[in-house]
């Protein structure tokens, strides 16, 4: 009997199946289930394992731990090719002369620094420092930061103060990060990002997340909000099923970088 070739992207989906059912798989015990050598295995567990998608370990890998979430600095070398594709493209989303706010993240900082690049005309309110700092180079940005409770290991300000300034702007767009996407919604797992979030959301007439696929089918503690209150997911590609058809039922438009038929009207 031949045993079944996997390609790449399968065998990646594959071993993070087998990591929802069991906390650890051995790659000896992969390799002969994809009928691949060990050392291809080794190298998908380290995709995996770049991508913050599982824990390596002796002789496999583990499950990551469910609470697991690295700080800014740890985020902005994860899945940086597949992060620049999601900025530039979002950035292309956005009018000149619009308004938009704008929250913290390693994904949001990539948005807005092809947003810079590109000198779009624009007005960005955000609770980011270094959105703040890539945006205020480009003489074509207006930039007002939001003020608030420093968080140092994410480089942005949150708390009443935070969404009390949110709350005095109306906007034409938000473009928000998150931690996770499932079909209980989107979710964060820091402290403080979720209310920002919220708010940044109340005060736009579009609202855009950014969200990189690693983060499909995590769930974190703090829902930022429903899949009915979406409106655009932005990301590198689509998700896959179940998750895409329950998205497409609840309305929700999902726009990638290898969709270009999806491309909506800028805003």
């Amino acid at each position: 009997m031949t045993t079944r070739r996997y390609k790449k992207q399968e065998r990646h989906e594959q071993i993070l199946l087998e990591l929802k059912l069991k906390p650890h798989v051995r790659v000896a015990e992969l390799a002969k289930q994809f009928g691949v050598t060990t050392e291809t295995v080794r190298r998908d567990i380290e995709d995996l394992g770049r991508d913050g998608l599982l824990q390596r370990a002796h002789g496999g890998a583990s499950a990551r731990h469910a609470g697991a979430h690295h700080d800014l600095d740890a985020r902005r070398h994860q899945r940086v090719a597949e992060r620049e594709r999601l900025g530039r493209f979002a950035a292309s989303l956005v009018a000149e002369g619009s308004s938009i706010m704008v929250d913290a993240g390693a994904t949001t900082m990539e948005f807005a620094r092809f947003l810079a690049f590109a000198e779009t005309r624009v007005t960005v309110i955000t609770n980011s420092l270094q959105v703040a700092m890539i945006l205020g180079q480009s003489p074509a940005t207006d930039v007002r930061l939001a003020p608030g409770e420093y968080l140092p290991r994410e480089a942005a300000v949150v708390g009443t103060e935070t969404c009390e300034y949110l709350a005095d702007y109306n906007v034409d767009a938000c473009f928000i990060g998150a931690a996770g996407l499932s079909e209980v919604g989107v979710t964060e797992a820091i402290a403080g990002f979720g209310a920002v979030k919220r708010a940044m959301m109340r005060q736009s007439r579009a609202r855009h997340f950014l969200i990189d696929a690693s983060k499909f089918g995590q769930t974190h503690m703090t829902r930022v909000a429903s899949l009915d209150e979406i409106g655009s997911l932005v990301s590198d590609r689509h998700p896959m099923a179940p998750l895409s058809g329950v998205l497409r039922e609840r309305g929700v438009r999902m726009l990638s970088p290898d969709i270009q038929k999806s491309a909506p009207a800028r805003v």
